[in-house]
């Protein structure tokens, strides 16, 4: 019989429903989230080809101003830093392990509260088809040492202004909503 993940892995079950009742106009998304976890092949496992979760860091400075974006190498648009669960079912552990790689940070703190969720199409590439990323975000503050490393998942870093980004209509869709939820809830 295949394992359920209809558990609570890390908390995540109680966060998703409390994160569609906090933002009842994404209550579909983070019911397409719980559906996820109710799945009997491990939705933490990029190995599930129809979608699996990857966990991503809204990476603020120090003045929580700026973000610090990517130039996403494979999607080629800037983005948030993030990368795929690989099996550990603490996202935001996930999303603060990758804000570290991509950026070559130290001393960056995650806030256990998950910030926003997207659910995001990946194209085919190579031997790997289209599949969903189901995608938890969670603030990660930067320390005072903001010199970041590129990686070679990017093309470039860059912190961006935070209102800029919210106002931007080059700004990927879920780019503006983070930014817009930052500035209402440290306006």
């Amino acid at each position: 019989m295949p394992h359920s993940f209809a558990s609570d892995p890390a908390g995540l079950r109680t966060a998703l429903a409390g994160y569609g009742l906090q933002w009842p106009e994404e209550g579909e998304a983070a019911a397409q989230f719980l559906e996820l976890l109710g799945d009997g092949e491990d939705p933490f496992e990029r190995a599930r080809l129809a979608g699996h979760f990857t966990a991503s860091a809204w990476l603020v400075d120090s003045s929580g101003t700026r973000v610090l974006l990517t130039h996403h190498r494979k999607l080629d648009r800037w983005l948030q830093l993030g990368g795929h669960a690989d099996g550990d079912r603490d996202l935001s552990r996930v999303a603060l392990r990758e804000a570290e790689e991509e950026s070559g940070l130290r001393g960056l703190t995650v806030e256990p509260a998950m910030f926003d969720i997207d659910r995001h199409w990946i194209p085919e590439r190579g031997d790997v088809p289209g599949h969903w990323h189901y995608d938890v975000r969670y603030v990660v503050r930067a320390g005072d040492q903001e010199d970041y490393v590129v990686s070679e998942e990017s093309h470039d870093l860059a912190w961006r202004e935070i209102a800029q980004i919210a106002t931007d209509p080059a700004s990927d869709e879920s780019m503006r909503r983070m930014a817009g939820k930052w500035l209402r809830r440290n306006g």
